[in-house]
């Protein structure tokens, strides 16, 4: 029954694909999105009446299709994507969430935002024009949030005669950048959103080209994880003591799992104190399970009564993550205002929040222009730098490139609970910033 069990729930795992879209301005992102939404039957009636009705106030003949996601008024007048949009959708073999990102300098933290979940990034590129520094700069967000999968859309290749070297010079000059920033997987697609070319279709232009389109690309690429392999994590969100006559004695401990598996019988952790104790029960929706695993939401009873409340992380006794009060992490700044050294925050990690003080920012990348800057002192919108961050309390957490959920965090401003920083555990950034400085010195062409 337990296999069972756990084999219906890593199926149900892959059938939701979380995916986001990126490109500089006017690559063609929202038609792309719209394009996937028309043609594989995922808009209602009256959303596509709605668009045929704006695309006319604008004098367009034919429906625009990039107004599906281009939600806000102002993203309609000018015709640009400000926010990021998600959108619901399914065919009969998968669900999907999209996040359609901005392309303007500006709104690249809005990026961050939609890929920081996505286990897929489709990265557009005008063919007209190549890879450009905005394509570059997403290439770089995408690596540092360690997004899996990464798709290279040509975009408009009915502008350049559907030409296949146009295609393949492309595709070579990204494929090797972003490989050099350590992207795991990368696939190129000559498509054009606007006329549907290798959308959902195959398009009768590129008789050159054998892949796979857009859409059975996202419908086939591989989101399953072996359960059993992670970190299994559990943040206390809650503690259940009911206190009554026919539970006098019940005391669990309630969230969702971050990751991995927990059985009945296993011995754990409780951080950041580090005392030990064994799972002797795991209760989920209502009954008793002998074995739970991430995402679902269960409680779980403990052997011995140890002082745990909300914000506390329960792991394997063998595999718990290391507890610290010095974080050394990377963080992609999203607030207007800057964050400097010696500033004081709230730092947010899974169901814990503790004070924090801004140690020291020892550099910076500049997404301008990918330019690495030492010491700077403060970050400002946009620009991701290596933080040190001082707590007052000591936290446990994984570094990011082991997990995505329990080695992220967030920085808080503490007057007005304004989101500062989204920070990553670990050095990703060394890594990232090292291949972008090392990209550019073997290609002077690239003008930054």
């Amino acid at each position: 029954m337990t296999t069972q069990l756990q084999s219906a729930e890593q199926l149900s795992a892959t059938t939701l694909l979380r995916f986001a879209t990126a490109g500089s301005v006017d690559d063609g992102k929202s038609t792309l999105v719209g394009r996937l939404l028309h043609d594989s039957k995922s808009i209602l009636t009256d959303q596509l009446e709605a668009v045929e009705q704006a695309s006319r106030g604008r004098g367009q003949e034919a429906p625009d299709l990039a107004l599906l996601t281009d939600g806000l008024r102002a993203e309609r007048e000018q015709g640009i994507t400000i926010d990021v949009a998600y959108r619901y959708f399914a065919t009969a073999r998968r669900r999907f969430i999209l996040a359609d990102t901005p392309g303007h300098v500006q709104y690249t933290r809005n990026m961050v935002t939609g890929a920081s979940t996505a286990e897929l990034a489709v990265v557009l590129v005008d063919a007209r024009n190549g890879v450009v520094e905005q394509t570059r700069r997403h290439a770089a967000v995408a690596a540092l949030l360690r997004v899996p999968h990464v798709v290279l859309a040509v975009n408009k290749m009915d502008l350049v005669d559907y030409a296949e070297p146009v295609f393949a010079a492309i595709a070579e000059e990204f494929t090797a950048y972003a490989a050099s920033l350590g992207v795991p997987e990368i696939t190129a697609i000559p498509i054009s959103a606007l006329a549907g070319d290798n959308v959902v279709e195959p398009s009768a232009h590129m008789d050159w080209y054998g892949g796979p389109t857009v859409l059975e690309h996202l419908e086939t690429v591989p989101v399953s994880h072996d359960l059993t392999a992670c970190h299994a994590r559990f943040p206390v969100q809650y503690v259940i003591r009911p206190q009554s006559a026919e539970h006098p004695d019940y005391r669990g401990y309630a969230g969702q799992i971050a990751a991995g598996v927990f059985r009945v019988g296993e011995p754990v952790s409780v951080l950041p104190s580090g005392r030990t104790t064994t799972i002797t029960g795991i209760d989920a929706l209502g009954e008793s399970v002998d074995i739970a695993w991430a995402p679902q939401s269960v409680t779980l009873r403990l052997a011995d009564d140890i002082d745990i409340s909300r914000g506390d992380l329960i792991a394997p006794a063998d595999d718990a993550p290391p507890v610290t009060q010095d974080v050394e992490a990377t963080v992609c700044h999203v607030a207007d205002q800057p964050l400097s050294v010696g500033q004081r925050v709230l730092l947010k990690h899974t169901t814990r929040t503790v004070k924090a003080i801004v140690k020291d920012i020892p550099s910076r990348l500049t997404l301008d222009d990918l330019s690495q800057h030492p010491d700077p002192g403060q970050l400002v919108a946009n620009d991701i730098g290596r933080v040190v961050v001082r707590t007052a309390e000591p936290l446990a957490l994984d570094a990011y490139e082991d997990s995505r959920r329990t080695g992220s965090f967030l920085l808080i401003d503490p007057a007005d609970g304004t989101t500062l920083s989204a920070g990553m555990a670990g050095a990703a950034f060394a890594a990232v910033a090292e291949a972008v400085a090392q990209a550019a010195d073997d290609d002077a062409e690239w003008d930054f």
